[in-house]
């Protein structure tokens, strides 16, 4: 009777040994544990490298948008100073646009270009004109055109985020650029780079001799802020 009980108690521990001692499919259990980690890391990294990607993107259309404005003007060979036309700015901003297609610039982000200038009458800085294009929904940090120019409304000291504003001299215009961009993820995580909004900022001075007191001339814009 015992040896009945035994038996299959022995086999049982027989076949456990023989179990235990098997590591066929070990590499291939310790490979299914760890996947899903990897490929959850590898996926974020090239979220992450694509985030910075777009980021220097975005940055190169405003240093680009800020330079081409501030050349405007430059190829008038008569003999009055040149004024720059609504059409000289919209060609402007839609070669930014054209340079950021690959990101969807227009449909994700919002271009601000401003001249900012001196007034010689007040001593203040003021917006003199402004034009945007993009289909996100933002304004510029620092004013607008009309009602809150720096002129009217709050005093303008200078454009920039940093602790150094720029500003206007007498007779010069800053071209000034503010994108903001809202970076949509390759995936759904869980490590905060979703819902991000890139923002770039770019000035240069303009370039040569420009008559600023018309501001935009030439007719209607394609690139209203309104």
């Amino acid at each position: 009777m015992i040896a009945k009980i035994l038996d299959p108690l022995r086999t049982a521990g027989a076949l456990l040994s023989v179990i235990r001692r098997d590591i066929r499919g070990v590499s291939l259990v310790e490979f299914a544990l760890v996947l899903p980690v990897l490929l959850t890391l590898g996926l974020f990294g090239a979220d992450i490298a694509r985030m910075v990607t777009v980021k220097l993107r975005v940055s190169q259309i405003a240093l680009s948008l800020a330079d081409n404005a501030s050349r405007l003007g430059q190829t008038d060979n008569s003999g009055i100073t040149p004024t720059i036309t609504e059409a000289n700015v919209d060609a402007i901003v839609n070669g930014a646009l054209r340079e950021g297609e690959g990101i969807q610039l227009e449909q994700n982000g919002r271009i601000i270009l401003s001249s900012l200038e001196y007034d010689d009458v007040t001593g203040k800085q003021f917006i003199h004109w402004q034009r945007c294009r993009g289909e996100a929904v933002t304004e510029s940090r620092y004013g607008n055109d009309s009602n809150n120019n720096g002129l009217n409304g709050s005093a303008i000291t200078g454009l920039g985020s940093s602790d150094t504003k720029i500003t206007a001299k007498s007779g010069q215009a800053v071209m000034f650029v503010e994108i903001e961009y809202n970076y949509d993820p390759l995936f759904e995580n869980p490590f905060g780079t979703g819902g991000k909004t890139m923002r770039q900022e770019a000035a240069f001075l303009t370039r040569d001799d420009r008559n600023l007191a018309p501001g935009l001339t030439g007719g209607t814009s394609n690139s209203s802020c309104g």
